[in-house]
């Protein structure tokens, strides 16, 4: 979760209207490291300030 004080947190219910840039499949929602996970795609995608980064060049490959 975010650590900032009163900074802006992420909506989990905005998952139902977004979707993986590359594969167009679902994501899942990871609080703990405030990002976005398309197993499919393999790319985890940040949430900055509470927004969604759904940029393939920002995502950070998985292991």
């Amino acid at each position: 979760m975010n650590t900032e004080p009163n900074a802006p947190g992420f909506d989990p219910h905005m998952l139902e209207a977004l979707i993986c840039p590359q594969t167009h499949g679902r994501l899942e929602y990871d609080a703990s490291a405030q990002e976005l996970v398309s197993k499919k795609a393999g790319l985890a995608f940040p949430i900055r300030n509470g927004i969604p980064v759904m940029l393939i060049d920002e995502a950070r490959a998985l292991d």
